[in-house]
């Protein structure tokens, strides 16, 4: 009976009858028939919106008196009278008359719900304008926080619609107060298009993929019986599940899976399928064409005859380049190092090693992991890395593997402005961080529900064909619960360095009291979210976030907040994670000896890097010795860093300024290295090019 007066009296606050409105025109000055709304238009004034809005309070609060909503609305009207004087009131002159009116009448409580019911609706028409604004940037380029996302129509309507998405969730399904600590920038929520879309990343079970034969959605993919068939559909696999996904794919075991598949055949057939695999990767698109995947691929430790010819092949394709010897992009190769397999002389693969770091000295891939880190050496050999620098190994759930399994989302914190509002104060930046923590806790959770919901429908070649854990008794209406619990949660952090300024006055790459205290911070943060895994039964993990263009994106929102803070937002970046500064000048070998002890509190991943001015290609016994000290550092994922640039006209190669030396030509392809995967200098982001202009080598050759 309630619940139809309510809806009656709210289909009468549209259907007033005319007699009313024909007091209300002799009542009200002239100028009242009209109104300017926000964007400037003049429309007809409509007294009805003001009962409406009123009435919606009263709801809100507990009250339904449709009369007090009309007597109310006069009292607005008569104040209206006596303050336009023949003006054209304004949207927001009327609201602020609502306000005082509610106030002044004693309805305190309606009052407060009228104001966050404004602001709600000025945060949702802000989040349309700002969508708005967005998609105008998009239809002129693409967003460039993503290197490898191309300019193409296809690339622009999905970049369309994954601002729509974002606008959605984070307005509509993401608790309010998280949703602000990320447009705050207290921390940020990333691929939040994908929020309750899919999961991150996976590493692939190959071997498990090719000899059973798989399905794409058009047909049975039956298993292949040449190398050259084996690496087609190695790339296959990648873009489908690519699909699938937001993140990177990765085969953790490349050398092994595919060792069955090349046995007896001749070095060269195995190297042209490993040309047309790196050809493929570097060419064939994914999402609907805007990308090519995101793609990584583990070598280096399987002694076997026909694992070894794998490793060679693959690697010796990358040397070579691609069709002018162009430097591939894709894959990332990772050479997993081990003693007694390939890190010393004498060991069977050491000549895998050395050629691993002769193709690293000119084409800057691949990157090196270690299995002998105090952290990864008790999982044996199931240790895999992502280019990204993901790591995914423990598990609570069920078995300690990598095949099978991946990051399910992950969330970052912004740890200067944590220090910023501490000022000084270390108790009271510990309880802020504590505090941020625990709500991206929180959130990773929200966000993990909401995943759990996704049936493999939703998913059809990364459940549909079991790539996941567990997901092989899964049917396509089944929810994925039971796999993902496998996947990993992580929390990731910006600026150390700049946090660490704000707190002592230097950074770790300056003082002994910094460094003392940035440990302290890391391993801080990894005791409470080894509590929270404890807590939820799932797994969570620490990750040394690899997204340079988040740096900018928090700086940005610092600066504007607290102002230029010298040494802290007086740049365009924060250093990436743990990272020393990119501008520091510091040695090589105390760079890793800073950076080293971080990686074994990171558990969701981690990567240190070696800057050097130029390809290396002559210094083999120099790569050597850095990658040896990685290792003697506890070190788990390193890289060497150095400019690559070739001449689009003559193929040219070598450090290039402006123009080509050899034709003349401006037309120069720049690749660097700036969140794991190497990407083309222009489409990196300004945060991005301003921390590429602060490198300072650590090695001149």
């Amino acid at each position: 009976m309630r619940e139809s007066l309510r809806q009656a009296a709210l289909k009468d606050l549209w259907t007033e009858d005319k007699t009313e409105d024909e007091t209300e025109a002799q009542v009200l000055p002239r100028a009242l028939t009209n109104i300017q709304k926000r964007d400037g238009r003049i429309v007809q004034f409509d007294k009805v919106k003001i009962t409406n809005a009123i009435y919606k309070a009263q709801l809100a609060v507990g009250q339904d008196n449709i009369n007090r909503a009309k007597a109310l609305t006069d009292e607005v009207l008569q104040y209206l009278k006596k303050e336009t004087l023949g003006a054209i009131p304004t949207v927001e002159g009327i609201q602020d008359i609502v306000e005082r009116v509610l106030i002044e009448a004693g309805h305190a409580k309606v009052a407060k719900a009228y104001i966050l019911y404004r602001d709600k609706r000025t945060r949702i028409r802000d989040a349309k304008a700002e969508l708005m604004d967005i998609v105008a940037d998009i239809l002129v380029e693409t967003s460039r926080e993503n290197a490898n996302v191309g300019n193409s129509p296809s690339a622009k309507m999905l970049q369309i619609a994954s601002a729509a998405s974002r606008h959605y969730y984070l307005y509509r399904l993401i608790p309010e107060d998280i949703a602000y600590a990320h447009i705050d920038g207290d921390i940020h929520i990333h691929d939040l298009e994908f929020y309750g879309k899919t999961l991150t990343c996976i590493q692939i079970p190959l071997y498990d993929l090719l000899s059973s034969g798989f399905n794409t959605g058009h047909g049975f993919i039956r298993p292949p019986k040449r190398p050259s068939s084996a690496t087609a559909l190695a790339a296959i696999i990648l873009q489908s599940s690519q699909n699938d996904m937001h993140g990177g794919q990765s085969y953790g075991f490349f050398d092994r899976d595919l060792a069955p598949f090349v046995e007896g055949y001749p070095e060269d057939d195995v190297f042209q399928a490993m040309e047309a695999f790196v050809y493929n990767l570097n060419s064939m698109h994914s999402r609907a064409g805007s990308q090519v995947p995101f793609s990584s691929v583990n070598l280096g430790c399987d002694t076997s005859e026909a694992g070894r010819m794998v490793t060679k092949c693959l690697l010796l394709a990358f040397e070579k380049g691609l069709g002018q010897g162009e430097n591939p992009i894709f894959p990332n190769i990772i050479f997993r190092v081990k003693e007694g397999i390939n890190y010393n002389q004498g060991d069977p693969n050491y000549d895998l090693f050395r050629l691993a770091i002769r193709v690293t000295s000119r084409r800057m891939n691949p990157t090196f992991s270690f299995m002998d880190s105090s952290y990864n050496k008790p999982f044996g050999d199931e240790v895999a890395y992502m280019g990204c620098r993901t790591r995914v190994i423990g598990n609570r759930r069920g078995p300690q593997v990598t095949t099978g399994r991946g990051n399910l989302s992950f969330t970052s914190i912004n740890l200067p402005r944590v220090a910023i509002k501490a000022g000084g104060d270390l108790d009271k930046f510990f309880t802020g961080l504590r505090e941020v923590t625990r709500l991206a806790i929180r959130q990773l959770f929200h966000r993990y529900k909401v995943q759990c919901k996704l049936k493999v429908r939703d998913m059809p070649f990364l459940m549909g064909q079991h790539l996941y854990l567990d997901s092989e008794g899964l049917d396509l209406d089944d929810t994925i619960e039971s796999a993902i619990c496998h996947g990993t949660l992580s929390i990731g952090f910006i600026g150390l360095a700049e946090a660490l300024t704000a707190l002592t006055g230097s950074n770790h790459g300056q003082s002994e009291e910094a460094r003392k205290l940035g440990v302290e911070i890391v391993a801080f943060m990894r005791q409470l979210i080894d509590e929270a895994s404890e807590i939820h039964d799932l797994n969570y993990t620490l990750l040394a976030t690899p997204a340079e263009g988040l740096s900018g994106r928090f700086i940005a929102l610092d600066r504007k907040k607290f102002g230029v803070m010298p040494g802290i937002t007086d740049k365009e970046f924060y250093t990436n994670s743990f990272h020393v500064p990119v501008d520091s000048k510091i040695g090589m070998y105390e760079k890793i000896a800073i950076e080293g002890v971080y990686h074994k509190y990171t558990n969701a991943g981690h990567i240190s890097y070696i800057e050097l001015d130029s390809p290396p290609v002559h210094n083999i016994e120099a790569i050597e010795a850095i990658i040896k000290h990685m290792k003697a550092q506890d070190v788990g994922y390193g890289g060497i860093n150095f400019p690559i640039d070739e001449c689009r006209a003559c193929a040219y190669s070598g450090v290039i300024e402006a123009t080509c030396p050899k034709c003349g030509s401006s037309s120069i392809r720049r690749i660097r290295r700036i969140t794991g995967y190497l990407s083309t200098v222009d489409r990196f982001n300004d945060a991005k090019q301003a921390e590429l202009k602060a490198r300072t080598p650590h090695l001149r050759f």
